[in-house]
């Protein structure tokens, strides 16, 4: 049975608020509302969201604050609203997990596409459910993703947590091994666009998935930087 995404929308402007819940409730989206952190805490608990949208800039409570706290109940997918020039903010953002960023002002049709962009890639689109496309599983140097239940084990059997960011640049990796993958392609693989000159979204999500894979510091050996092209996975791959 198709499902109606529910989309939380966190900002303390009450215009945008409105405008935003209408233009998505019109694209056949189900929406709810917080100004701040605080309420926003307080709707948490009240509905399943499949995706947040977040604005960086909030009175009290931080929207770096709130995307923490989301993080520490949930791997729900979340859109980033940033104002021009917020480079260091954006990038917190995606350390914490965020899986897309759209800058002030946007064009509402493009944070639409950004949001269904980001339901698909988590499974959570309308009718859709995680791993009905491609359930398979990749082993990988004693790892093991398993696309049906889009989750990660360890060596030792134990689940890893990601986010659907992380989980779909992985999963692009592990698609492709041994092949030596540009920052572009990456970004164009993951989001459909290409980046910009100081674009640092996908080194910031190889370092934190790098640490998910205890890959972490100078001598990563799954995953490795090519000076001036991009990053290679260099276990082999086992697809199941």
């Amino acid at each position: 049975m198709e499902t109606t995404p529910h989309i939380l929308v966190v900002d303390d402007d009450r215009e945008i608020r409105e405008l935003l819940a209408k233009f998505l409730e019109r694209n056949r989206l189900r929406v709810s509302t917080a100004r701040d952190g605080r309420e926003a805490r307080r709707v948490w608990p009240q509905g399943h969201f499949n995706l947040v949208v977040l604005d960086l800039m909030l009175p009290g409570e931080s929207g770096l604050d709130v995307a923490r706290w989301l993080r520490s109940q949930s791997d729900v997918p979340i859109v980033m609203l940033t104002a021009m020039g917020e480079e260091t903010d954006r990038i917190i953002g995606l350390e914490l997990g965020a899986d897309d960023y759209v800058p002030k002002p946007f064009n509402p049709r493009e944070l639409l596409a950004r949001i269904r962009a980001v339901l698909r890639r988590s499974g959570e689109g309308p009718g859709e459910r995680r791993g009905e496309v491609s359930a398979r599983s990749y082993r990988f140097s004693g790892w093991q993703l398993e696309t049906a239940r889009r989750r990660l084990l360890d060596p030792q059997g134990a689940e890893v947590a990601l986010t659907g960011g992380e989980y779909d640049l992985l999963l692009a990796l592990l698609e492709r091994p041994n092949r030596v993958l540009t920052r572009d392609m990456l970004l164009d693989l993951l989001r459909g666009r290409q980046a910009g000159p100081f674009d640092r979204a996908i080194d910031v999500a190889i370092s934190r998935l790098r640490r998910k894979l205890e890959d972490d510091g100078r001598n990563a050996q799954l995953i490795k930087t090519v000076r001036g092209g991009g990053y290679v996975l260099t276990s082999a791959v086992e697809r199941g």
